[in-house]
């Protein structure tokens, strides 16, 4: 039986970016998926598959004669190619449009004409063989490059984002096209952005994350495990709204155009010891900064001093929410307007309570619970879990014996229950596999896009940032201290 077997496979895709595959076998008939956003090594993943992409370490054998991999870059290539044989805008009078028609791009490598007349027939668009390709819809053209991949009867047929830009009937109509090869005994694999993308007939699946593929099995099996399903669960958030806060009108309102933090010139030092010197920054409404640096260069200082616990704060130009250092506010004058993880938290958190208390516990910014909860923060601690794909056994389960990255997601939706201003994830990633890294960056994302919330996010990789992200504020060292750098990434 014909099959595919890759063995502690590392492929180099650049200098600094790997495509890793420990174990993975394919075998003659199956139907596979693999799943990963952008970015994760979908499309290396493929080309590994297909033999255009050599390992660099580990081991790959196959039987598989004729592998054939179709992406949208093919595809987009092709239709390019086609316009500018001559723009049929632009034609002369009398002038031949030399664009190639269907059946000519379908039997572009084999010539066929009863086999491209019987794949066409078979996949809808036999009417379609004498038509220009470039005129075809999006769609047609995705037929056509499918039948001309199968002239040549490939035994192993690798499909890069096959549903991209497709609409609702035309992304049912391939799938049904995909079966009836899948029935046929054709050996499939499907590469693709989403786990809702992924056709009832596919048996086996694959989830990439960060150039890992981190899980392989039987479709049931992966979907069915904890941190796959609320990966899956978090394609879901798109569009849905946000779990109200407790008290929308408690915190006191802030003018639309004031800066959330502003330091002039500030200054913290220990003895001879000076950790921050000379930074001015500002975080205006609607802004989203990264802050990056080594150990050491005092990120987690500068954080200290906006969530209000440094008490040099007080010895520095510092205005937080309008509210200038030293003018008689309280420590929970701040913190009402803040939502805070960090590894420091994680390691803090060490009460016994299960992960709705976790939740609740953030309307009081405190760790663990010693007030009163009202029905209505039940309700909203309730909706929280349902948003984290948690509102089962979960809910109740002990904090503590949740994976890692669970914790952290939980920590992540304690920070928001109450719609901070401003939410600061310090090293959010830390320690974390690749699938959860991408799970929290999707999610902050997602939550941070549908609220009111501004984010300072602390990492040493700006790789790291999730996409809201819109200014870097950098510590770089020079000499013995540091120099920041600030830089805006897009208009707010």
């Amino acid at each position: 039986m014909a099959s595919l077997h890759i063995s502690q496979g590392i492929f180099h895709l650049s200098a600094t970016r790997t495509l890793t595959l420990e174990a993975l076998t394919l075998n003659r008939g199956e139907s596979w998926a693999f799943v990963g956003a952008n970015g994760s090594g979908k499309s290396s993943l493929a080309r590994a598959l297909s033999g255009e992409l050599l390992p660099g370490k580990g081991r790959v054998t196959t039987s598989f004669q004729r592998r054939t991999r179709l992406s949208l870059e093919q595809l987009q290539a092709l239709v390019s190619e086609e316009w500018e044989r001559n723009n049929t805008d632009l034609l002369s009078e009398g002038e031949d449009d030399t664009g190639r028609t269907a059946a000519q791009i379908i039997q572009q490598e084999v010539n066929d004409a009863a086999r491209c007349a019987a794949l066409a027939q078979q996949f809808g668009i036999h009417h379609l063989l004498e038509r220009r390709f470039k005129y075809l819809s999006t769609g047609e053209t995705r037929k056509t490059l499918l039948c001309q991949a199968l002239m040549a009867r490939p035994d192993l047929l690798i499909l890069d984002e096959p549903f991209d830009g497709l609409d609702v009937a035309s992304r049912a109509s391939l799938a049904e096209t995909l079966q009836a090869l899948h029935q046929q005994g054709y050996t499939l694999v499907l590469v693709l952005n989403r786990f809702d993308d992924i056709p009832d007939f596919v048996q086996q699946v694959g989830v990439l994350a960060e150039g890992t593929l981190t899980h392989v099995g039987a479709r049931q099996a992966i979907l069915a495990e904890a941190l796959v399903a609320q990966l899956a669960h978090s394609e879901t958030l798109q569009g849905m709204a946000l779990p109200e806060p407790d008290a929308p009108d408690r915190l006191p309102a802030l003018a639309a155009n004031a800066p959330r933090v502003q330091l002039r010139n500030g200054v913290v030092s220990w003895g001879d010891n000076v950790v921050i010197h000379g930074l001015s920054w500002q975080v205006s409404a609607g802004e989203h900064w990264q802050i990056t640096g080594p150990n050491g260069a005092g990120k987690s200082t500068l954080l200290s001093l906006v969530t209000g616990d440094h008490p040099q704060g007080y010895s520095n130009d510092l205005t937080l929410f309008g509210i200038r250092r030293g003018s008689g506010e309280t420590i929970w004058d701040i913190k009402q307007h803040i939502g805070y993880v960090s590894s420091s938290l994680h390691l803090d958190y060490r009460v016994s309570c299960n992960v709705r208390t976790v939740i609740l516990s953030g309307f009081f910014d405190s760790i663990g619970l010693y007030q009163a909860v009202s029905e209505r923060q039940k309700a909203l601690a309730r909706q929280w879990l349902a948003l984290l794909g948690m509102d089962n056994a979960l809910a109740d389960a002990p904090f503590h014996s949740l994976s890692w990255g669970q914790q952290r997601l939980v920590l992540i939706a304690r920070a928001l229950v109450k719609h901070p201003t401003l939410l600061i994830l310090d090293e959010p990633l830390q320690g974390l596999d690749p699938i959860n890294r991408q799970l929290v960056r999707r999610f902050v994302d997602v939550l941070i896009g549908e609220g009111r919330t501004q984010l300072l996010f602390v990492s040493h990789h700006a790789e790291d940032a999730p996409q809201c992200i819109t200014h870097r504020l950098s510590f770089v060292k020079q000499g013995d201290g540091y120099v920041y750098q600030q830089e805006a990434l897009r208009e707010v």
